[in-house]
């Protein structure tokens, strides 16, 4: 590996000292945060560049966090007992409890978009039935998954956290949401391999994780669009299905600038950290949780994170 994890910082500070200073995950960099959102109802209804099209491709991706987070959470649940080592048993704390706050607030944005007559609980029951079948497969299956859709979250969160131009197109009003949620997705990139690596390590289930992960959720993912966008009355919007296609999948389009690093996943020697991406952490850390950080009032378990 060519970088230092954000999550496991190389000096260590002895857990069962700060233990009673903090929780685990924050000691090791990955800090549960209890983050209070109250989104504006006056915001806009495509809150993406105005445009329905990529407002309904992100309304569905919100759908998809709740049950994806406990999906992620179940995978590593599992091996929990069966880990050594007191750093990762901290940053599997970590990761826990940030995954079910993203799940919680992912819900309350999908109850504000449900109430504007965005039918992101399509979106949610499809992914709760493609997830059903990649839960029939092994744990260690599973777990797979689970780091291969892990993989693709911190190149999702990268790119939203580095591009601006991107960020300026968002409502800025539901923006803070979405950066939140990036900062996390990177404090915990390598959570769920390094809980891989020690229980399975399989190169043949990572690979199979690919096609398996993409055969499950890809159609539910088209299906919910689809849906979304006939019940807003966009399917036939050429023009605008158009642009918010440009947006997110063209040439230079939000999702296409990262897609073809996804794989990486499949090099024998493939490590979330291998990309730094420490310098960006500390860069968001210091916007939103600083001394004038933009969530500190969201942020309401402040003082059990502090050194």
């Amino acid at each position: 590996m060519t970088a230092t994890a954000t999550a496991t910082p190389s000096s260590p500070l002895p857990l069962a000292r700060v233990a009673a200073r903090k929780p685990a995950g924050a000691a090791v960099g990955i800090p549960p945060r209890q983050i209070d959102f109250r989104f504006p109802r006056d915001s806009k209804r495509y809150f993406f560049d105005d445009n329905g099209f990529s407002t309904l491709f992100f309304a569905t991706l919100s759908g998809f966090f709740p049950p994806g987070e406990r999906f992620f959470m179940d995978s590593v649940r599992h091996y929990r007992d069966e880990i050594s080592g007191e750093r990762l048993k901290a940053c599997i704390s970590g990761f826990m409890g940030q995954e079910a706050v993203h799940g919680r607030e992912h819900e309350r944005l999908n109850e504000l978009l449900s109430s504007r007559g965005i039918k992101v609980g399509m979106a949610e029951r499809s992914v709760k039935r493609a997830l059903g079948v990649l839960r029939r497969f092994s744990p260690a299956q599973q777990l797979a998954c689970t780091i291969f859709m892990e993989h693709f979250t911190a190149l999702f969160a990268e790119e939203l956290l580095s591009n601006q131009r991107f960020r300026d197109k968002v409502d800025p009003q539901l923006l803070h949401l979405w950066v939140w949620h990036a900062l996390e997705e990177l404090e915990h990139k390598a959570v769920a391999y390094d809980v891989y690596e020690q229980v399975s390590g399989s190169y043949a289930h990572r690979v199979m994780a690919v096609p398996l992960t993409a055969v499950a959720l890809v159609p539910a993912i088209v299906a919910s669009m689809v849906y979304l966008l006939n019940a807003d009355r966009e399917l036939f919007n050429g023009a605008e299905n158009r642009r918010g296609f440009r947006l997110l999948f063209a040439k230079r389009g939000f999702i296409a600038r990262f897609m073809p690093r996804m794989g990486e996943f499949l090099r024998r020697d493939f490590h979330p950290d291998d990309h730094n991406t420490d310098a960006l952490v500390k860069q968001w850390q210091e916007k939103l949780f600083g001394e004038n950080g933009s969530l500190l009032e969201e942020f309401r378990n402040r003082e059990a994170l502090m050194n």
